[in-house]
């Protein structure tokens, strides 16, 4: 097996992210979600590592990371994604690989990308058309993020230091037009019949 070329470090910040083979969906109810996330959390905590963000979409999902003690990322995704395989292929009688392929793990060494990156994870059941605004999404930690939830999934003082406060944060969300949303917007009113 390739070994990855990515080195987790503590202290350090990952974006973690795959999808179902063929681009099949890799949850298919509630219980799915909650089951995976069941294990996210019971792992994050054995491995000393925070989720910053998250988000799990049908057919694929998206994890920030901070890996804070030494059990690298590696373990914890391996521990976690294992038994949540087994599950499904036992729950769905499903064989064959459930996902692309190993799940991809970026370096966020920029404060500026790692900002980016959490509105980026918490906008994207809103930019698929799943919901008219992030917090309806259950299946991520944004409603954390804005004091909408009470779940264990988050680390209010990152929102804190980085944000001000979770009305900060909502804010920069919420008017964030992705630039091919306004290409596509300054198209069709350049060229408007």
């Amino acid at each position: 097996m390739a070994r990855r070329k990515i080195i987790f470090l503590p202290g350090n910040y990952y974006h973690i992210y795959n999808r179902g083979a063929h681009k099949d969906n890799i949850f298919r109810n509630n219980a799915d979600y909650v089951f995976l996330l069941k294990y996210v959390k019971r792992e994050l905590g054995k491995c000393v590592i925070t989720a910053i963000a998250y988000c799990l979409m049908e057919n694929h999902y998206q994890f920030l990371l901070r890996q804070d003690g030494e059990i690298e990322i590696s373990k914890f995704m391996q521990a976690v994604f294992n038994v949540y395989t087994k599950a499904f292929n036992t729950k769905y009688k499903h064989s064959g690989t459930l996902f692309e392929g190993p799940y991809k793990a970026i370096h966020v060494d920029k404060n500026e990308y790692l900002l980016h990156l959490c509105r980026y994870i918490h906008r994207n059941p809103l930019e698929a058309g799943l919901v008219v605004k992030p917090e309806q999404w259950q299946y991520s930690n944004y409603a954390e993020f804005i004091g909408k939830r009470n779940g264990t999934l988050a680390d209010r003082e990152f929102v804190e230091m980085n944000f001000g406060s979770p009305a900060a944060y909502e804010e920069f969300v919420m008017n964030y037009i992705p630039p091919e949303k306004t290409q596509r917007e300054l198209r069709r009113y350049l060229f408007w019949d």
